[in-house]
Parts: structure tokens; C-alpha cells; sequence
């Protein structure tokens, strides 16, 4: 097992819990299962699995107080996998910490293409330092070099893909850029649901905008997809 990515899949349905630890063994992954959050939780701080898949409807602890559970120790990327496709489960996942969303059933070639970007992601993170200045929008400044955001001189707490998405957008000042390009330049899928680029806009308007119902800087093109203007 040693070098493999290891993946924990907390699921309660024994039948999806193994088709989907025996798929992930297939495609070369150290897999383990979890019927609960709380055998989840006590598994991941036991023995740290490299990315984790959560259910939301857990018997006991739901599936978005594991995801702010093992936030509050762990940065692992989570991706939920869940029958639930509300647009608020979506957001309501994505702000307990979750990085990614997919929708059950789920082919195991886009899950297994979702782990891999994940995975680059991390590594890209934690290994290159980047050299581009301030970005400053107005009252909006974006520090790439220190992970910050500011409005008016005040920090601005964002996660980790909100920022990426900021700075992708404040690199490309009054540029519009499509939904399914930021999926790409951010998420790295060249396929997937277009969903997750609305809802981290949508949490961003709500950070960085006064009036989110007539945003300044990050501005919607409507048929085309989002910019960032000064």
C-alpha cells in the first residue's frame, strides 16, 4: 500500500460504501470504508487518508458536521458524494469546508478524474510560491503572495478555492471568463458541474461585495460568465 493515494469513503449504505472502495481499489487507490461520521472521524485522525468522501444523510452526526469536524483539524480535501442535488446542500456542504460536490449515482472514471485534480491542487499549493504583486480592485486588494484578501484594509476570511478563483479572475482584470474556463483554470476539470463555479461566486459577492444584489467588482456577463473590474 505504500506510495498509494489513500481515499476514505464515509457512506452508511453497505452496498455504495463497498462498490465504492472496491472501484477505487481498481483504479489504484488505498481505500477504506466508514459506516458513520463518528467511525469516520475516529479512522481519519487514526490513520490520515489523503482525501475523503463524505454522504450527507449519516445516521448520528450528519455529513455536514463531519465535513466541519475534520475542518477544524485537517485541511484533506473532502469531496461530497451524496443523492441530495439542491443548490442549498451544494452551498450548505461547500461552507461546513467541502471542496467538491457530486451527485449519486456516480461513474467512477469522473470520481477517480476529480481525486486526481484534487491531489494537483494540493501538491501545487504546497509547492510553489508565487511572485505576483497586489492586485487592487478599489477598496478591494488581493495579496497572492500571502494567501489575503482585504477589503478596505480589513482582512477578508475566504477559503482556500474561493481565493484560487479570486485570483484567477484579478489576473485577468475585466476579462470575462466562461464558467466551464474556471472549472478548468481553478477546479481542474475539464468536465463537471458548472454549479460549483455559481456558488463560489455567490460566496464571494457575499464577502467582498456591499450590495450583492448590485456588485462592483465581480460582475456577472450574463450568457458569458463572470469578470472582475475595477
Amino acid at each position: 500500500m505504500a506510495g498509494m493515494t489513500g481515499v476514505l469513503v464515509i457512506e452508511d449504505d453497505d452496498r455504495i460504501r463497498l462498490s465504492l472502495v472496491l472501484a477505487l481499489e481498481d483504479e489504484g487507490y488505498a481505500a477504506r470504508g466508514a459506516a458513520t461520521a463518528e467511525e469516520g472521524l475516529r479512522t481519519q485522525r487514526a490513520e490520515p487518508a489523503d482525501t475523503v468522501l463524505v454522504d450527507l444523510m449519516l445516521p448520528g452526526v450528519d455529513g455536514f458536521e463531519c465535513i466541519r469536524e475534520i475542518r477544524r483539524s485537517d485541511d484533506v480535501p473532502i469531496v461530497v458524494v451524496s443523492a441530495r442535488d439542491d443548490t442549498h446542500d451544494i452551498v450548505a456542504a461547500l461552507e461546513a469546508g467541502a471542496d467538491d460536490y457530486l451527485v449519486k449515482p456516480v461513474a467512477i472514471k469522473e470520481l477517480t478524474a476529480r481525486l486526481r485534480a484534487l491531489r494537483r491542487r494540493a501538491r501545487a499549493a504546497a509547492g510553489v510560491t508565487t511572485t505576483v504583486p497586489t492586485l487592487v480592485f478599489g477598496d478591494l486588494e488581493i495579496r497572492p503572495d500571502g494567501g489575503e484578501v482585504r477589503l478596505d484594509g480589513e482582512p477578508v476570511a475566504v477559503t482556500r478555492t474561493e481565493f484560487r478563483l479570486l485570483c484567477e479572475l484579478a489576473q485577468h482584470p475585466g476579462r470575462v471568463l466562461s464558467r466551464q474556463q474556471l472549472l478548468e483554470r481553478v477546479w481542474g476539470y475539464t468536465v463537471g458541474d458548472e454549479r460549483l463555479v455559481d456558488v463560489h461566486v455567490g460566496r464571494l459577492r457575499q464577502k467582498i461585495e456591499r450590495d450583492t444584489a448590485a456588485p462592483r467588482h465581480l460582475v456577472t456577463v450574463r450568457g458569458l460568465g463572470y469578470k472582475l473590474q475595477r
